[in-house]
């Protein structure tokens, strides 16, 4: 399933399930078929993904067991992560706040 993220200040973009709600944890919104980030939400939408994305940034050698720091790791070099996946909405909530525009999503 897909979901389509909309504002009046920006063009759309898809998400994949998967990942929109992994997006709506960090935020703090349920992930409803339907819903809406409102102008007066976005400053702590905002913080909420920019903290997690530098939290995953500090935190690159969590998610293996036998990472040593400093190693070269190809695995890590192509892992899509909160701030690739994040980005479109980050830039969206960013632009909409801007513009004074809420932001929709639908499935």
């Amino acid at each position: 399933m897909l979901y389509r993220f909309n504002s009046r200040a920006t063009p759309p973009f898809v998400m994949l399930e998967v990942h929109a709600r992994q997006m709506f944890d960090i935020i703090g919104k349920a992930p409803a078929p339907k819903g809406v980030i409102t102008v007066e939400q976005m400053p702590a939408a905002i913080a909420a993904l920019e903290s997690a994305m530098q939290r995953e940034a500090a935190n690159v050698h969590n998610d293996d067991d036998y990472a040593v720091e400093g190693h070269d790791n190809e695995a890590e070099k192509h892992h899509i992560g909160i701030r690739q996946r994040g980005a479109p909405l980050l830039h969206m909530l960013k632009d909409s706040l801007a513009d004074k525009k809420d932001v929709t999503w639908e499935v």
